[in-house]
Protein backbone atom coordinates (compact mmCIF):
# COMPACT_ATOMS: atom_id res chain seq x y z
CA UNK A 1 0.00 0.00 0.00
CA UNK A 2 1.36 3.38 -1.00
CA UNK A 3 2.14 5.70 1.88
CA UNK A 4 -0.06 8.68 2.17
CA UNK A 5 1.64 11.97 1.43
CA UNK A 6 2.50 14.00 4.54
CA UNK A 7 -0.03 16.54 5.55
CA UNK A 8 0.85 20.10 4.68
CA UNK A 9 2.11 22.20 7.61
CA UNK A 10 -0.56 24.07 9.46
CA UNK A 11 -0.81 27.70 8.61
CA UNK A 12 0.17 30.26 11.25
CA UNK A 13 -2.84 31.38 13.20
CA UNK A 14 -4.17 34.75 12.24
CA UNK A 15 -3.25 37.54 14.59
CA UNK A 16 -5.81 38.16 17.25
CA UNK A 17 -7.83 41.28 16.90
CA UNK A 18 -7.01 44.21 19.11
CA UNK A 19 -8.02 43.53 22.65
CA UNK A 20 -8.45 39.76 22.15
CA UNK A 21 -7.11 37.74 25.03
CA UNK A 22 -6.56 40.84 27.13
CA UNK A 23 -7.84 39.03 30.18
CA UNK A 24 -5.20 36.29 29.95
CA UNK A 25 -2.21 38.24 28.63
CA UNK A 26 -0.28 40.26 31.17
CA UNK A 27 -0.16 43.97 30.49
CA UNK A 28 3.12 45.30 29.19
CA UNK A 29 3.56 47.50 32.24
CA UNK A 30 3.44 44.44 34.48
CA UNK A 31 6.45 42.99 32.64
CA UNK A 32 8.69 45.87 33.79
CA UNK A 33 10.87 45.01 36.77
CA UNK A 34 9.57 46.22 40.09
CA UNK A 35 11.93 48.59 41.90
CA UNK A 36 12.87 46.64 45.01
CA UNK A 37 14.33 47.85 48.27
CA UNK A 38 17.73 46.64 47.13
CA UNK A 39 17.68 49.08 44.21
CA UNK A 40 16.21 51.90 46.24
CA UNK A 41 18.60 51.78 49.21
CA UNK A 42 20.87 54.60 47.90
CA UNK A 43 17.96 57.03 47.77
CA UNK A 44 16.72 55.90 51.19
CA UNK A 45 20.18 56.28 52.70
CA UNK A 46 20.49 59.74 51.18
CA UNK A 47 17.17 60.79 52.70
CA UNK A 48 18.13 59.43 56.13
CA UNK A 49 21.52 61.18 56.08
CA UNK A 50 19.93 64.46 54.97
CA UNK A 51 17.37 64.30 57.78
CA UNK A 52 20.12 63.51 60.30
CA UNK A 53 22.19 66.43 59.03
CA UNK A 54 19.26 68.80 59.47
CA UNK A 55 18.70 67.58 63.02
CA UNK A 56 22.37 67.80 63.92
CA UNK A 57 22.77 71.27 62.42
CA UNK A 58 19.65 72.56 64.17
CA UNK A 59 20.89 71.21 67.50
CA UNK A 60 24.34 72.77 67.14
CA UNK A 61 23.15 76.06 65.67
CA UNK A 62 20.42 76.70 68.23
CA UNK A 63 22.59 75.38 71.04
CA UNK A 64 25.93 77.22 70.86
CA UNK A 65 25.96 78.51 67.28
CA UNK A 66 23.57 81.42 67.71
CA UNK A 67 25.50 82.55 70.78
CA UNK A 68 28.61 82.73 68.62
CA UNK A 69 26.80 84.75 65.97
CA UNK A 70 25.61 87.26 68.57
CA UNK A 71 29.14 88.02 69.70
CA UNK A 72 31.51 90.59 68.15
CA UNK A 73 30.72 90.49 64.42
CA UNK A 74 33.59 91.35 62.03
CA UNK A 75 32.77 94.49 60.05
CA UNK A 76 35.38 94.05 57.31
CA UNK A 77 33.96 92.56 54.11
CA UNK A 78 37.26 90.80 53.48
CA UNK A 79 36.57 88.45 56.37
CA UNK A 80 33.44 87.07 54.73
CA UNK A 81 35.01 86.83 51.26
CA UNK A 82 37.99 84.80 52.42
CA UNK A 83 35.92 82.80 54.89
CA UNK A 84 33.68 81.61 52.03
CA UNK A 85 36.72 80.79 49.88
CA UNK A 86 38.09 78.72 52.75
CA UNK A 87 34.71 77.06 53.28
CA UNK A 88 34.27 75.97 49.66
CA UNK A 89 37.88 74.84 49.17
CA UNK A 90 37.01 71.25 50.14
CA UNK A 91 33.89 70.67 47.98
CA UNK A 92 35.55 72.40 45.02
CA UNK A 93 38.61 70.14 45.36
CA UNK A 94 36.36 67.07 45.58
CA UNK A 95 34.47 68.21 42.50
CA UNK A 96 37.72 68.63 40.54
CA UNK A 97 38.79 65.13 41.59
CA UNK A 98 35.54 63.35 40.70
CA UNK A 99 35.21 65.40 37.54
CA UNK A 100 38.53 63.87 36.49
CA UNK A 101 37.60 60.36 37.63
CA UNK A 102 33.96 60.12 36.54
CA UNK A 103 33.19 63.24 34.48
CA UNK A 104 30.48 64.10 37.00
CA UNK A 105 27.93 66.79 36.02
CA UNK A 106 27.60 70.13 37.78
CA UNK A 107 24.86 68.63 39.96
CA UNK A 108 27.49 66.58 41.80
CA UNK A 109 28.67 69.76 43.56
CA UNK A 110 25.56 69.74 45.75
CA UNK A 111 26.13 66.09 46.70
CA UNK A 112 29.77 66.84 47.55
CA UNK A 113 28.67 69.69 49.81
CA UNK A 114 26.33 67.31 51.60
CA UNK A 115 29.21 64.83 51.89
CA UNK A 116 31.33 67.46 53.63
CA UNK A 117 28.49 68.54 55.95
CA UNK A 118 27.69 64.97 56.97
CA UNK A 119 31.34 64.34 57.82
CA UNK A 120 31.39 67.52 59.92
CA UNK A 121 28.06 67.13 61.72
CA UNK A 122 27.46 63.37 61.90
CA UNK A 123 29.72 60.40 62.51
CA UNK A 124 33.05 60.52 60.70
CA UNK A 125 32.98 59.21 57.12
CA UNK A 126 29.17 59.20 57.06
CA UNK A 127 29.45 61.75 54.26
CA UNK A 128 31.62 59.37 52.24
CA UNK A 129 28.97 56.67 52.68
CA UNK A 130 26.33 59.14 51.52
CA UNK A 131 28.33 60.10 48.43
CA UNK A 132 28.89 56.43 47.62
CA UNK A 133 25.12 55.93 47.76
CA UNK A 134 24.64 59.00 45.56
CA UNK A 135 27.05 57.61 42.96
CA UNK A 136 25.63 54.09 43.28
CA UNK A 137 22.18 55.40 42.40
CA UNK A 138 23.66 56.76 39.16
CA UNK A 139 25.24 53.62 37.80
CA UNK A 140 25.08 54.99 34.27
CA UNK A 141 27.73 57.48 35.36
CA UNK A 142 30.16 55.03 36.96
CA UNK A 143 30.13 51.24 37.16
CA UNK A 144 31.96 50.66 40.48
CA UNK A 145 31.98 53.77 42.66
CA UNK A 146 33.13 52.15 45.91
CA UNK A 147 36.78 51.80 44.92
CA UNK A 148 37.11 55.41 43.81
CA UNK A 149 35.34 56.85 46.88
CA UNK A 150 37.52 54.69 49.13
CA UNK A 151 40.73 55.75 47.40
CA UNK A 152 39.83 59.44 47.45
CA UNK A 153 39.05 59.23 51.19
CA UNK A 154 42.32 57.46 52.00
CA UNK A 155 44.45 59.78 49.86
CA UNK A 156 42.76 62.80 51.43
CA UNK A 157 43.68 61.44 54.87
CA UNK A 158 47.28 60.86 53.73
CA UNK A 159 47.48 64.43 52.43
CA UNK A 160 46.20 65.72 55.76
CA UNK A 161 48.77 63.65 57.65
CA UNK A 162 51.62 64.77 55.40
CA UNK A 163 50.67 68.44 55.77
CA UNK A 164 50.38 68.05 59.56
CA UNK A 165 53.80 66.37 59.79
CA UNK A 166 55.45 69.05 57.65
CA UNK A 167 53.78 71.91 59.50
CA UNK A 168 54.56 70.31 62.85
CA UNK A 169 58.22 70.05 61.90
CA UNK A 170 58.15 73.81 61.22
CA UNK A 171 55.93 74.99 64.10
CA UNK A 172 57.04 72.82 67.04
CA UNK A 173 60.67 73.99 67.17
CA UNK A 174 59.38 77.58 67.42
CA UNK A 175 56.68 77.05 70.03
CA UNK A 176 57.47 73.89 71.98
CA UNK A 177 58.50 75.88 75.08
CA UNK A 178 54.93 77.17 75.40
CA UNK A 179 53.42 73.67 75.45
CA UNK A 180 53.16 71.60 78.62
CA UNK A 181 55.52 68.60 78.65
CA UNK A 182 52.68 66.05 78.85
CA UNK A 183 50.86 67.69 75.93
CA UNK A 184 54.09 67.90 73.95
CA UNK A 185 54.71 64.18 74.44
CA UNK A 186 51.16 63.44 73.25
CA UNK A 187 51.73 65.57 70.15
CA UNK A 188 55.00 63.81 69.35
CA UNK A 189 53.42 60.36 69.81
CA UNK A 190 50.51 61.42 67.59
CA UNK A 191 52.89 62.65 64.90
CA UNK A 192 54.72 59.34 65.05
CA UNK A 193 51.45 57.41 64.74
CA UNK A 194 50.32 59.56 61.80
CA UNK A 195 53.69 58.98 60.13
CA UNK A 196 53.43 55.23 60.68
CA UNK A 197 49.91 55.05 59.24
CA UNK A 198 50.96 57.06 56.19
CA UNK A 199 53.98 54.82 55.56
CA UNK A 200 51.83 51.70 55.98
CA UNK A 201 49.40 52.88 53.30
CA UNK A 202 52.30 53.67 50.98
CA UNK A 203 54.01 50.31 51.54
CA UNK A 204 50.83 48.33 50.87
CA UNK A 205 49.45 50.67 48.22
CA UNK A 206 49.07 47.90 45.64
CA UNK A 207 46.65 46.08 47.96
CA UNK A 208 44.88 49.13 49.35
CA UNK A 209 44.17 51.24 46.27
CA UNK A 210 42.19 50.35 43.18
CA UNK A 211 42.85 53.47 41.07
CA UNK A 212 45.93 53.81 38.85
CA UNK A 213 48.95 55.48 40.42
CA UNK A 214 48.73 58.48 38.09
CA UNK A 215 45.22 59.26 39.31
CA UNK A 216 46.26 58.77 42.93
CA UNK A 217 49.02 61.36 42.52
CA UNK A 218 46.50 63.72 40.92
CA UNK A 219 44.18 63.33 43.91
CA UNK A 220 47.06 63.89 46.32
CA UNK A 221 48.13 67.06 44.49
CA UNK A 222 44.61 68.49 44.51
CA UNK A 223 44.23 67.72 48.23
CA UNK A 224 47.53 69.37 49.11
CA UNK A 225 46.56 72.46 47.11
CA UNK A 226 43.20 72.49 48.89
CA UNK A 227 44.89 72.39 52.29
CA UNK A 228 47.16 75.29 51.35
CA UNK A 229 44.23 77.36 50.05
CA UNK A 230 42.18 76.59 53.14
CA UNK A 231 44.96 77.56 55.55
CA UNK A 232 45.94 80.74 53.73
CA UNK A 233 42.42 82.05 53.18
CA UNK A 234 41.24 81.47 56.76
CA UNK A 235 44.40 83.19 58.01
CA UNK A 236 43.65 86.19 55.79
CA UNK A 237 40.01 86.19 56.93
CA UNK A 238 41.07 86.26 60.59
CA UNK A 239 43.55 89.05 59.87
CA UNK A 240 40.63 91.14 58.55
CA UNK A 241 38.69 90.40 61.74
CA UNK A 242 41.66 91.16 64.03
CA UNK A 243 43.92 93.53 62.08
CA UNK A 244 46.23 93.99 65.09
CA UNK A 245 47.53 90.45 64.46
CA UNK A 246 49.69 90.03 61.36
CA UNK A 247 48.89 87.55 58.60
CA UNK A 248 52.25 85.87 59.23
CA UNK A 249 51.37 85.12 62.85
CA UNK A 250 47.95 83.86 61.80
CA UNK A 251 49.64 81.52 59.29
CA UNK A 252 51.87 80.22 62.06
CA UNK A 253 48.81 79.57 64.22
CA UNK A 254 46.98 77.93 61.32
CA UNK A 255 49.96 75.59 60.95
CA UNK A 256 49.47 74.62 64.59
CA UNK A 257 45.74 74.22 63.99
CA UNK A 258 46.33 71.92 61.02
CA UNK A 259 48.76 69.88 63.11
CA UNK A 260 46.35 69.61 66.04
CA UNK A 261 43.43 68.64 63.78
CA UNK A 262 45.29 65.53 62.55
CA UNK A 263 46.49 64.29 65.95
CA UNK A 264 44.74 60.97 66.78
CA UNK A 265 45.67 60.90 70.50
CA UNK A 266 44.64 64.44 71.50
CA UNK A 267 41.13 64.40 73.07
CA UNK A 268 40.17 68.10 72.84
CA UNK A 269 41.72 69.57 69.71
CA UNK A 270 39.77 72.85 69.70
CA UNK A 271 40.71 73.62 73.30
CA UNK A 272 44.38 72.86 72.65
CA UNK A 273 44.44 75.16 69.62
CA UNK A 274 42.62 77.94 71.50
CA UNK A 275 45.11 77.79 74.39
CA UNK A 276 48.01 77.72 71.94
CA UNK A 277 46.66 80.77 70.08
CA UNK A 278 45.98 82.75 73.28
CA UNK A 279 49.57 82.19 74.44
CA UNK A 280 50.86 83.75 71.22
CA UNK A 281 48.29 86.50 70.66
CA UNK A 282 46.76 87.30 74.01
CA UNK A 283 43.40 89.08 73.65
CA UNK A 284 41.73 85.92 74.89
CA UNK A 285 38.20 87.39 74.84
CA UNK A 286 38.52 88.78 71.29
CA UNK A 287 40.10 85.55 70.08
CA UNK A 288 37.43 83.41 71.73
CA UNK A 289 34.72 85.56 70.13
CA UNK A 290 36.37 85.21 66.72
CA UNK A 291 36.64 81.41 67.02
CA UNK A 292 33.01 81.20 68.17
CA UNK A 293 31.83 83.43 65.33
CA UNK A 294 33.79 81.40 62.75
CA UNK A 295 32.34 78.12 64.04
CA UNK A 296 28.81 79.55 64.10
CA UNK A 297 29.21 80.97 60.59
CA UNK A 298 30.29 77.55 59.36
CA UNK A 299 27.16 76.00 60.86
CA UNK A 300 25.01 78.71 59.31
CA UNK A 301 26.48 78.10 55.84
CA UNK A 302 25.95 74.37 56.37
CA UNK A 303 22.31 75.06 57.14
CA UNK A 304 21.81 77.28 54.09
CA UNK A 305 23.36 74.71 51.75
CA UNK A 306 21.21 71.90 53.11
CA UNK A 307 18.11 74.07 52.72
CA UNK A 308 18.95 74.99 49.11
CA UNK A 309 19.83 71.41 48.17
CA UNK A 310 16.68 70.13 49.90
CA UNK A 311 14.47 72.51 47.94
CA UNK A 312 16.20 71.49 44.72
CA UNK A 313 15.64 67.82 45.55
CA UNK A 314 11.94 68.39 46.24
CA UNK A 315 11.53 70.21 42.92
CA UNK A 316 13.25 67.35 41.07
CA UNK A 317 11.12 64.69 42.75
CA UNK A 318 7.92 66.65 42.10
CA UNK A 319 8.77 66.93 38.40
CA UNK A 320 9.62 63.21 38.27
CA UNK A 321 6.30 62.24 39.90
CA UNK A 322 4.38 64.43 37.44
CA UNK A 323 6.25 62.86 34.56
CA UNK A 324 5.54 59.34 35.83
CA UNK A 325 1.90 60.22 36.35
Amino acid sequence: MAAEPPAPPAADPAPSPAGAGAGSAAPLAALKPVQTLRRRWPALLGAVVTAAMLGGLAGELFGQGLAGLRRAVPTAAGFYVFFLISYFALPVADFVIFRRLWHVPAGAFGALNRKRIANDVLVGYSGDAYFYAWARARTEMVAAPFGAVKDVTIVSGIAGNVSAIVLGAVALPLGYELIEPATLRTILWSMGLATGLTLAFLLFSSRVFSLPRRQLWFIFGVDMLRIVVNCVTIAIAWSFAMPTVSVGLWLFLIAGRQLVSRLPLVPNKDLLFANFAILFIGQDQALSDLMAFTAASTLLVHMCIIAVVGIEYLVERTQAWRHEG
